[in-house]
C-alpha cells in the first residue's frame, strides 16, 4: 500500500469516554492547547457502553478518542468508513492501539498540528450474515468475527469454506477471524500468534478446539471465508465485541478484506509495534491498575 502524506488538522473532533473521568480532564488539557494554536474543534462525551446518541463527524479531519483500547476501537467504526483519521490518547488500561498518554501530552499535539507524524493504514475486514444464500446484514470489522458457543458449554462445529472450496472443519468452542490489529486482542488470549499491524492477513483461529487442528492459519488478504456452524445447541456471533446474535442453520458467514482501511496517526518509529509489544506483555496493565487502586 502507498504511503499517505500526514497534514495539519483544521477541524478535530475529541471524543473522551464520558464513563472515564480521567477522559475529560485530558479533555480539557487538548481543549485548552488546541485554543492555544486556534485550532477548531468540538468535544463529544460519548458512552461507549450504552450509546444513546452517536457523533457527528463530518466535516471534522480528524479524531482524537481519550479512553483505552475498546474506547478507539468503537470510534473507528465511525471514522473508517469516512476515511478520517483517528488519534488515540490513553485514559484506560489497555494501550495496544491508543497512542499517546498524558506524558508530553501538550508536545506530541504540537508536532500533530504541524503535521510531524505519520499515518498508518490498517486493513479492515467485511463480514457479512447470509439466509438461505442472501445477505441480510453487513459489518465492518476492525478486530475479529467471531462465532462461538452459546449459553450451553458445548462445543460445536465450525465448517471453513475458502474461496468456495472446503478448507477444514473445526470442533471447538468457537472460531474467530481476526485482522492484523486483532491478531492483539481476544485472538492472542487465544493462543493465536501476533502480526505486525501493517500485514494485510486474515487470522483464521479455533478457540479451546477439541480433537481438531490446533493451529492457526493465516490467509492472504484475497481470501473469501465462508463459515457454517453445525450444532444443536445456540450459537453467535459477534463482530468486535458487539451484542452477539444468534446463527442458525440456514446462515452462514461469508469474511472477506475490506475496500476501506482504519487510519491511524502514530509518532513512534516504523517499529513502534514491537517495542510497545515486549513492554505489554512484560507486564498485565489490568492488574498492575487494580494493584494500585
Amino acid at each position: 500500500m502507498h504511503a499517505i502524506t500526514p497534514f495539519a488538522p483544521k477541524n478535530i473532533l475529541l471524543m473522551p469516554n464520558a464513563a472515564v473521568p480521567k477522559a475529560s480532564l485530558l479533555a480539557d488539557r487538548i481543549s485548552a492547547c488546541l485554543k492555544t494554536h486556534a485550532v477548531e474543534h468540538n468535544v463529544f462525551f460519548y458512552d461507549y457502553e450504552n450509546p444513546t446518541q452517536l457523533p457527528h463527524i463530518e466535516g471534522h479531519d480528524l479524531i482524537i478518542v481519550i479512553g483505552g483500547d475498546g474506547t478507539l476501537l468503537r470510534a473507528g467504526h465511525f471514522c473508517a468508513p469516512l476515511d478520517i483519521p483517528l488519534l488515540g490518547v490513553q485514559a484506560g488500561r489497555l494501550s495496544f492501539l491508543v497512542e499517546l498518554n498524558e506524558i508530553d501530552l501538550e508536545r506530541n499535539l504540537e508536532r500533530l498540528l504541524s503535521a510531524d507524524y505519520r499515518l498508518e493504514r490498517r486493513m479492515m475486514l467485511q463480514a457479512e450474515f447470509l439466509e438461505n444464500g442472501d445477505v441480510i446484514q453487513r459489518w465492518d470489522v476492525i478486530n475479529e468475527a467471531l462465532i462461538s458457543r452459546g449459553r450451553d458449554a458445548r462445543p460445536i462445529e465450525v465448517r471453513v469454506d475458502l474461496n468456495e472450496g472446503y478448507m477444514m472443519s473445526y470442533i471447538a468452542d468457537g472460531l474467530i477471524v481476526a485482522t492484523a490489529t486483532g491478531s492483539t486482542a481476544y485472538a492472542l488470549a487465544a493462543g493465536g500468534p501476533i502480526l505486525p499491524p501493517e500485514l494485510r492477513n486474515m487470522l483464521v483461529l479455533p478457540i479451546a478446539p477439541h480433537l481438531s487442528i490446533d493451529r492457526a492459519v493465516v490467509l492472504a488478504e484475497g481470501a473469501v471465508v465462508n463459515l457454517r456452524a453445525i450444532s444443536d445447541f445456540e450459537v453467535v456471533l459477534s463482530v468486535d465485541g458487539t451484542t452477539p446474535i444468534s446463527i442458525g442453520p440456514e446462515n452462514s458467514i461469508r469474511v472477506t478484506a475490506n475496500k476501506k482501511s482504519l487510519l491511524m496517526a502514530r509518532f513512534g518509529e516504523p517499529n513502534y509495534f514491537y517495542r510497545d509489544l515486549a513492554g505489554i506483555l512484560q507486564r498485565n496493565p489490568i492488574l498492575e491498575m487494580e494493584s494500585n487502586d
